[in-house]
């Protein structure tokens, strides 16, 4: 009669039978949140993934058109620079010229 175990009654099993029942249950519903949250979070990433990718491109884009420009003002700079040294030399040799018909 050691081996004998406590009879447990329908009424008991059922209860038990249950209460396991509703923790699977919750567990279950706390599982299905917890996808949901992680499918949301994943398109978050994707979202923001997709949002970098554009904005890099749009940095590149600016990189380049910045690199252009730096190129057309270098050139306009070369520019100036001949357009200047020619008015000075006009103005050297004008004062040169009225130099000249002044003191002749």
């Amino acid at each position: 009669m050691a081996n004998q175990q406590p009879r447990v009654s329908a009424a008991d099993f059922a209860m038990d039978l249950n209460a396991r029942l509703d923790r699977i249950e919750k567990n279950m519903d706390r599982m299905s949140d917890a996808i949901v949250t992680l499918a949301r979070a994943e398109e978050k990433i994707l979202t923001l993934t997709a949002f970098s990718k554009q904005q890099a491109q749009e940095m590149k884009s600016i990189s380049d058109r910045m690199i252009a420009l730096e190129d057309v003002v270098r050139s306009n700079a070369q520019t100036i620079n001949i357009i200047s040294k020619f008015f000075w030399i006009v103005m050297a040799a004008g004062a040169a010229a009225i130099a000249a018909m002044y003191f002749n």
